[in-house]
């Protein structure tokens, strides 16, 4: 009885042997399996996942013969494109950059507009490309928008007639038994074909009575037989004949400034400038860092009227054309942070002086970087003032203020 108890309890101790085996068996399954599962998972939310987007676009050129507008290519940036007179826009004038890396619409091209490629002057007639338009000028015996009328010319109200200089004889050969006279460029036949004079063509009223391409930036003087532009004083005329250029008088040392004075170089001239701190009030007082910077001297800890007072005033000076085509971005303004220092989490900017506000508006044109655009066109010769403040704040508590007292010159002339 004894004997086959034994071998119960050695056939019971067996069986509970192998129920370990077999439970850890099951457990390394049952683990390979969840660990299949979840690479199964993984592998199929990997391609779930969209990529990142693009943080900004490839940088676009201007087009030949054109402009380009905007010099950021982040996402949801614009860039506008316009053409030279004379060219017409092909393609997108406004490219936005889009998420995924790529620019809206089509690449900018600038096309030159030429009235006169169908040839629509009759009779000799020479083809003059303006604006949207053509003019013909016609031999002498031959009048109309396109030469196609035969007549006796008259001389034209745009003659000049009092000068000698602006008349000469004609040039006349007998050919089969007939006359036949001509003009050298630039003049016209006046007159009967027996008594014909030859007189000179005014380019320059020419050109302004039928609203043609405008032959100068500033001033068309006519000469005989021709036309040469001219510019204001503090100008050069450029290599094209007609383009005017500012000169930098403070670059070429031609400025009068005195030695306590910073020489700002406006078009068609400059300005001798003193930026001064403004004076002690208070607990507030600035000392004179640069030449165009002032910085606030360490507040008393309980004034609390002296934080709050600008720690940075900077002077800003900008030429500007007349009549500037707007909107226009002029100034930007953007915190700084020392290494190792917490930098600010949200920034403030406003208009806090001058003396035109309608004039322009302040925008945010990334987190840490504001933007004076101006609006609306100023007419010159003018000089206006403008101060923009950048606020400073870190978990929307105030820590610092910044002024930029920006001097916009603005010239008599659009160029």
């Amino acid at each position: 009885q004894s004997c086959l108890s034994r071998q119960q309890l050695l056939a019971a101790i067996r069986q509970m042997q192998q129920l370990p085996r077999g439970q850890e068996t099951r457990f390394s399954e049952g683990l390979r399996a969840v660990r299949s599962r979840l690479s199964t998972i993984h592998a199929s939310l990997a391609k779930a996942v969209p990529e990142p987007p693009a943080a900004a676009c490839p940088a676009l050129q201007a087009p030949a013969d054109g402009r380009k507008f905007g010099t950021k290519y982040l996402v949801d940036h614009e860039v506008h494109f316009a053409c030279d007179p004379g060219f017409q826009l092909l393609g997108s004038s406004t490219r936005i950059c889009q998420a995924n890396g790529s620019w809206t619409g089509q690449e900018a091209r600038c096309a030159e507009i030429s009235e006169c490629s169908s040839s629509p002057c009759q009779n000799g007639g020479t083809c003059l490309d303006g604006l949207n338009h053509f003019k013909c000028l016609c031999p002498p015996q031959w009048t109309g928008t396109t030469c196609q009328y035969q007549a006796q010319t008259a001389p034209p109200t745009w003659s000049v007639t009092d000068d000698p200089a602006f008349s000469r004889q004609p040039r006349c050969a007998q050919i089969a038994q007939t006359q036949q006279c001509s003009c050298d460029p630039g003049f016209h036949m006046s007159g009967t074909a027996s008594n014909g004079i030859c007189q000179d063509l005014n380019e320059c009223e020419v050109y302004q009575q039928e609203g043609g391409p405008r032959l100068c930036a500033h001033a068309c003087v006519n000469i005989p037989g021709s036309f040469h532009c001219s510019c204001p004083a503090g100008y050069v005329l450029l290599g094209d004949g007609k383009s005017c250029e500012d000169i930098d008088e403070c670059a070429l040392s031609q400025d009068t400034c005195t030695s306590g004075s910073t020489c700002i170089n406006t078009r068609g001239g400059f300005q001798c400038v003193t930026p001064q701190c403004p004076p002690a009030a208070g607990n507030v007082s600035y000392v004179k860092t640069s030449h165009c910077q002032c910085e606030r001297n360490p507040c008393p800890m309980e004034s609390r009227s002296c934080h709050q007072a600008p720690k940075t005033i900077s002077f800003h000076y900008l030429p500007l054309p007349s009549k500037l085509q707007t909107p226009a971005p002029l100034f930007r303004m953007a915190t700084v942070v020392a290494p190792g220092q917490p930098g600010p989490d949200s920034l403030r900017f406003g208009i806090t002086g001058g003396n035109n506000h309608g004039h322009f508006v302040v925008q945010r044109s990334d987190w840490h970087t504001g933007e004076l655009l101006l609006v609306q066109s100023l007419q010159g010769p003018c000089t206006i003032h403008v101060d923009v403040d950048m606020a400073e704040y870190l978990d929307r508590v105030f820590q610092a203020k910044h002024l930029s007292k920006i001097t916009l010159f603005v010239s008599a002339y659009e160029f």
